[in-house]
């Protein structure tokens, strides 16, 4: 946040400058109201106002890059804030009734609202766009909380819901549900760091994400361990996408400072398809079933690890 909001110093220091010129113009047109003449009820209304505008302000800057839809937004409540602020400072100084500057917060606070609107609607165009693009990382519903911060999909309460609401929605509906994780991730940590482990994890999924359908979602199950949902899918397609995403990774090539060799990985992935239950045909087995089988079928898939005779001496 504090990254972004250096990046838009220049726009903090015109609202700063803006606002401190208006208290000099105002001392000097008007005179200070005595005690008794303020009105306490509108200086708390007017300035509760001024104060949360200008906390919207710090978070639209604080979480933005820059651009036009960035600037309207700013533009358009740095207006209202300046108009609330000058409402403010009327209840302090008492300018007279002849002047202009007396009637300027009547222009700032609709032309603020004009822009905020015009702003508000590029954004939603903005929106629009990205979630598109964020279509495989979430579906259903939103929710920041529920988001690993470091690959931007959903953490496992977040596939916990979508997986009920899945199973809730899409009982004649073929589901195929995917485990997969990186073989050999620990050992690249020990060799390169936690942070190039991170790094490899974003780019891995990156990966994935490129080579999954609009309908599909990944989220991170934990670790280096990834799942994914394939709604509408046959047995028969989620092994085949399995098998693409495995090739993907292969030939992926990693790069790492220490070394000047490409660093490759490989997948292992469970594929499972949602099963009615035993019992009853018409109800889908429970989440938890089907995460033990995914999780069964992926040490299945694992390639087998042999053991150098000096450990077993």
């Amino acid at each position: 946040m504090f990254s972004l909001l250096k990046s838009h110093l220049n726009t903090l220091l015109l609202i700063i400058s803006v606002l401190i010129i208006s208290i000099f113009v105002s001392l000097s047109l008007g005179e200070i109201k005595s005690w008794d003449q303020i009105d306490w009820l509108d200086v708390a209304g007017e300035g509760g106002c001024a104060i949360a505008l200008a906390i919207w302000i710090i978070f639209i800057l604080g979480s933005r890059p820059q651009g036009r839809v960035t600037d309207l937004l700013a533009l358009g409540l740095g207006l209202m804030f300046y108009a609330f602020c000058q409402d403010t400072f009327d209840e302090f100084i008492q300018l007279p009734s002849s002047t202009l500057w007396n009637q300027m917060e009547s222009i700032t606070m609709p032309l603020g609202i004009l822009l905020l609107t015009h702003g508000l609607y590029h954004w939603h165009q903005e929106q629009l766009v990205l979630n598109y693009q964020l279509r495989k990382r979430e579906l259903v519903f939103r929710e920041h909380r529920a988001f690993d911060q470091l690959t931007l999909t959903g953490q496992f309460e977040y596939l916990s819901q979508q997986l009920l609401t899945h199973k809730n929605i899409s009982r004649k509906q073929s589901l195929v549900f995917l485990m997969l994780d990186i073989n050999d991730f620990s050992h690249f940590n020990r060799q390169f760091g936690n942070q190039e482990g991170d790094r490899l994890l974003l780019e891995i999924c990156e990966v994935i994400l490129l080579n999954l359908r609009q309908q599909d979602l990944i989220c991170r199950y934990a670790g280096d361990r990834f799942a994914i949902i394939l709604p509408n899918t046959t047995f028969t397609q989620g092994r085949q996408i399995a098998a693409e995403l495995k090739q993907a990774v292969k030939y992926f090539a990693f790069k790492v400072p220490q070394s000047s060799a490409s660093q490759f990985q490989s997948l292992s992935i469970g594929c499972v398809q949602w099963q009615a239950e035993k019992n009853d045909s018409m109800a889908l087995e429970s989440t938890e079933r089907l995460l033990e089988r995914a999780n069964f079928a992926l040490l299945k898939d694992k390639p087998m690890q042999l053991v150098p005779v000096s450990d077993l001496a």
